[in-house]
């Protein structure tokens, strides 16, 4: 039924007698009271509403998400995700990260990450009656920073432990794409997220990492180990019906082999690049997407332009092939030495 009623009005018939003036004063206080009836029972009738608390489940779910972003980790920078089976099809992830120490006599390490994702979810908005689909847009920006510390474990120091200390911020925001007239007959407080709302989310925590650099002239080798948590929590959001929190936890190997071609170019030699990464989420990000690990398998080139008065000293393309639990796909990257 729907919510809002026309009122009818009583007109009483006309008579051959004219009644008393009794009668007449209950007939009036009748009408009156039906008339109060049907408005009270316009007003209670139920707007929609959305269905089941969604919104702050998705709203833990997009952080856990973003849980992917705030980590360092060449496995989840570009994911895209498509699944036209499900109400929530779209998931993109993009992240541009490095990290370089100093120098060997001052062992400061820096690193730092921006990131963009973008999901779509559906909800549900009813009244008992009917039902409504209600499709959003939700976009996120996060950036991480980290400041560590290289502590030798060989004479060499081609080996180091690194201790990092890791703090992020980020940002969801919603965008309602769905007409005004449905938007009005939506009663839900939650609402005030989906059309137009955001949601901020701050993250402190850290890493630590085992580090071993092996360069010779024939061929050098990076292996990376590391573990990194970070505990995100929501604030100052436009809705207070929404708040979120999740818990980045991510265990990742790292390694890459270069060595040269035989070619040159920027009268340097050409060398060719092999990679491995694998990655295990063991956080909230723990198997959202349908999967808890990733692996990367990647091949390329680089170019080494330190002969050159140029900005960069090195540019490399390594083209990747990614799988896990359920998932698989192929990527390009692109990357610079300064």
């Amino acid at each position: 039924m729907s919510a809002r009623q026309r009122h009818r009005r009583f007109h009483p018939a006309p008579s051959r007698r004219s009644r008393p003036l009794w009668r007449a004063a209950l007939a009036a206080m009748g009408a009156a009271a039906l008339l109060a009836a049907g408005a009270a029972h316009a007003q209670s009738a139920p707007g929609l509403r959305l269905a089941g608390a969604n919104v702050q489940r998705h709203a833990n779910a997009v952080l856990s998400l973003m849980a992917y972003s705030v980590v360092p980790d060449l496995t989840s920078s570009s994911l895209s995700i498509n699944n036209t089976s499900t109400d929530d099809p779209g998931i993109v992830m993009s992240q541009l990260g490095g990290g370089f120490t100093i120098s060997k006599s001052f062992p400061l390490y820096l690193e730092g990450a921006v990131a963009y994702s973008r999901y779509d979810p559906t909800f549900i908005a009813t009244n008992g009656a009917e039902s409504r689909a209600i499709p959003t847009r939700w976009n996120t920006f996060s950036g991480t920073i980290g400041v560590g510390w290289d502590f030798p474990l060989t004479a060499n120091k081609e080996l180091v432990f690194r201790p990092i200390f890791n703090a992020s911020l980020g940002n969801v925001s919603s965008d309602l794409s769905i007409g005004k007239f449905a938007v009005e007959q939506v009663t839900d407080r939650q609402l005030n997220f989906l059309d137009g709302g955001s949601l901020n989310a701050y993250g402190l925590g850290g890493s630590v990492m085992l580090d071993w650099e092996h360069y010779r002239e024939n061929y050098e080798i990076d292996v990376e180990l590391r573990y990194t948590n970070i505990h995100l929590q929501s604030f100052g959001g436009t809705s207070s019906a929404v708040t979120g929190t999740a818990t980045a936890q991510t265990a990742n190997l790292w390694a890459r082999w270069r060595a040269p071609t035989g070619m040159h170019a920027f009268d340097r030699p050409v060398r060719y690049v092999l990679e491995l990464s694998h990655s295990h989420y063991l956080g909230s990000q723990a198997g959202i997407l349908g999967f808890n690990y990733l692996t990367t398998l990647g091949t390329g080139l680089e170019l080494d332009t330190s002969a050159h008065e140029v900005f960069v000293t090195r540019i490399r393309a390594v083209l990747r092939y990614v799988f896990g639990n359920n998932v698989s796909g192929v990527s390009l990257g692109l990357a610079v030495s300064f």
